[in-house]
């Protein structure tokens, strides 16, 4: 195997006009990837119920886990004067926040610095904001009709996970555990280790977040799609001839 590596990364789409992306690269892919599928079972007793075994209440579930490593080392040594800088100043520190953002709310509650009232105009911790509309202007002074959602007074920004061109998720961060190994004079982690768990977010749960064209909702939805029909092409391009031996075990 020749060429250059791609890296993996997470990509913050924060809900900003316009909108903002935070790129955060893997200074070292995972050595290993644990991929699970989860399949959902119909509410009642499936298959009895449903009058069906093959029933399913919609999408199955996925999730990521894997470590990532970080080392300043290679930053101090960097020809990137941003890196060198920020090797020097705070080690990792720099690459754990950002995963620990991903985390957070956006925008913050009001408590650290965000929007009076908690993370919205006009809200109050713990409680919807309204709804919001796609809806355009009509011919008259009526608006047209359009889809519309339910504002929540926060939300952890979309973030996709990008392994490669043909598997781009839309994810969230389940659980993030840190494991500082070494440290400079100033006590900032310069090696670590991030155990990272992500959860894919479905179509369904997209569909009900605001997905209007432009937003991070309709890039996550895109996302999801490519991704789909990329593993359905490779599912129906398994066209490798089974064995007599297990077809004529098959009933005919």
């Amino acid at each position: 195997m020749t060429g250059a590596l791609a890296k993996g990364a997470l990509v913050q789409y924060l809900p900003t006009l316009p909108v903002k992306t935070v790129v955060t690269v893997f200074q070292y892919n995972p050595e290993t990837m644990v991929h699970t599928w989860t399949q959902p079972e119909p509410k009642g007793k499936p298959g009895v119920e449903s009058s069906n075994p093959q029933a399913v209440p919609g999408l199955p579930g996925e999730t990521f886990q894997f470590t990532i490593f970080l080392d300043s080392d290679d930053d101090f040594v960097s020809k990137i004067p941003a890196l060198q800088k920020s090797a020097k100043k705070s080690g990792v520190g720099t690459r754990l926040a950002a995963l620990e953002m991903l985390l957070y709310p956006y925008p913050p509650p009001r408590e650290l610095g965000g929007p009076s009232g908690g993370s919205g105009p006009g809200s109050q911790q713990g409680t919807l904001l309204g709804t919001a509309s796609a809806a355009g202007v009509g011919s008259g002074s009526a608006p047209a009709a359009g889809p519309t959602w339910e504002l929540p007074n926060s939300t952890v920004p979309i973030a996709l996970f990008v392994w490669n061109y043909y598997r781009v998720v839309p994810v969230r961060v389940t659980n993030l555990t840190i494991t500082e190994t070494i440290y400079g004079t100033n006590l900032n982690p310069t090696h670590a280790q991030a155990q990272l768990s992500l959860r894919v977010i479905t179509l369904t749960e997209l569909k009900a977040a605001n997905h209007a064209p432009g937003t991070p909702g309709a890039l996550a939805l895109a996302a999801y799609k490519r991704t789909f029909i990329t593993r359905q092409q490779w599912a129906a391009n398994n066209t490798a001839s089974p064995p007599i031996s297990i077809t004529g075990m098959l009933p005919h």
